[in-house]
């Protein structure tokens, strides 16, 4: 394996692993059609039509989870380019600025440097990903 991919794949980086479906499910299954419709070079609003029969927020939920997945691949990748003393600020271009807030630690919104910024955000889209009252592993069961 190249040095690239071995940084890139370093544990010790915020890389996080897929969140996988369990085989067998009526998720996983979604999963396999969303994967070959859009890796087949169709229509992307084809690709993300909700299949005939399935639930919609089973469908969205597969979306999300797949998104999230290639996005924090894309972070992984990047993240070592971008360090506090480059990346001091949080922005969106020389107009936008985005400060982090929470119910924990940051009450109001507070300005980080963008490696903060963005570790916070991927370790709370996990927890939303993960928490079975937003994302239920059994088919069916949303609020």
């Amino acid at each position: 394996m190249s040095i690239a991919l071995k940084q890139v794949f370093n544990k010790d980086k915020t890389f996080r692993p897929k969140r996988k479906f369990e085989p067998g499910t009526q998720r996983f299954e979604l999963h396999k059609r969303a994967q070959a419709s859009l890796s087949s070079g169709v229509d992307l609003r084809a690709a993300v039509q909700l299949p005939p029969g399935e639930d919609p927020n089973d469908w969205v939920a597969v979306h999300v989870v797949d998104f999230f997945n290639r996005i924090n691949l894309i972070y992984g990748t990047v993240c070592e380019f971008c360090t506090e003393k480059s990346c001091p600020v949080m922005s969106g271009g020389p107009r936008f600025e985005y400060r982090w807030q929470d119910e924990h630690k940051y009450k109001k919104p507070t300005a980080l440097p963008a490696p903060q910024y963005m570790n916070l955000l991927m370790d709370w889209i996990e927890v939303q990903i993960n928490n079975e009252d937003i994302f239920p592993t059994s088919v069916g069961h949303f609020l």
